[in-house]
């Protein structure tokens, strides 16, 4: 399966409000490894960055000045991105601004070329919710080392997010099952998704719950009282 985890930098907040893109970051992944086939482009924004922007993304709008516009790279980008599952976090605000950029040179929107677009930032709140869940917040929770982050970068951005949508759907491929791979023509094995299914859950048998209580009172004997379990039991009464 061929991936793109995207991100993109922008003038302001608003695509509608006349906001543009300034740079998108592209990094692949295939079979959920990374290839090393990543994209990535500063943009001509034809107007100046929000102050407020500038802040976050610290590109100025000197740099730009010489950049190419939208219009120059949009068939390459579209090319890179033909046919794959496109991974965003926030995927509606970066979606709004390629649609807009899109528009605005009279090609169909973004939606119509990928794969389909998968929003870390909904999986996140699916998974964590209640919690925060920018992408330094999940950084920080899945162990990913953000330390040479301080400011936005849309390259950097989406690196770190493709080491984040690794680690939140790390395990998955171990409920997937090869058929064997005689019905492809390419030779490769088609796979069955078992997260479709209802897995039924199997309570411990008294034979079991017994031999548990045996092995945790062994334990106790040993550490002479002393184990987690006990003394919060001790600390509970």
């Amino acid at each position: 399966m061929r991936q793109i985890v995207l991100d993109t930098e922008t003038t302001g907040l608003s695509a509608e409000g006349g906001d543009r893109i300034i740079e998108i970051g592209c990094v692949e992944l295939f079979s959920r490894k990374l290839t090393g086939n990543n994209k990535h482009f500063y943009l001509n924004p034809e107007r100046d960055s929000h102050e407020d922007a500038l802040k976050v993304h610290g590109i100025s709008n000197e740099f730009l000045r010489d950049k190419p516009k939208f219009a120059a790279i949009a068939e390459e980008l579209l090319d890179y991105l033909r046919d794959a599952e496109v991974i965003i976090h926030n995927a509606a605000f970066d979606v709004s601004f390629l649609n807009k950029e899109l528009e605005l040179i009279g090609m169909p929107p973004v939606t119509q070329c990928v794969g389909g677009i998968t929003d870390t930032l909904r999986m996140a709140k699916e998974m964590y919710p209640g919690k925060r869940n920018s992408l330094d917040a999940l950084c920080d929770r899945l162990g990913v080392d953000n330390s040479g982050r301080t400011l936005h970068g849309a390259l950097l951005d989406a690196e770190l997010l493709a080491d984040v949508y690794i680690n939140l759907t790390r395990g998955q491929d171990a409920l997937l099952i090869d058929l064997g791979a005689a019905d492809r023509q390419d030779g490769s094995a088609p796979q069955v998704d078992l997260r479709a299914f209802d897995l039924p859950v199997l309570a411990a048998s008294p034979q079991e719950l017994s031999a548990h209580e045996e092995l945790l009172a062994a334990l106790d004997k040993s550490s002479a009282g002393k184990t987690l379990w006990r003394l919060a039991e001790t600390r509970a009464a």
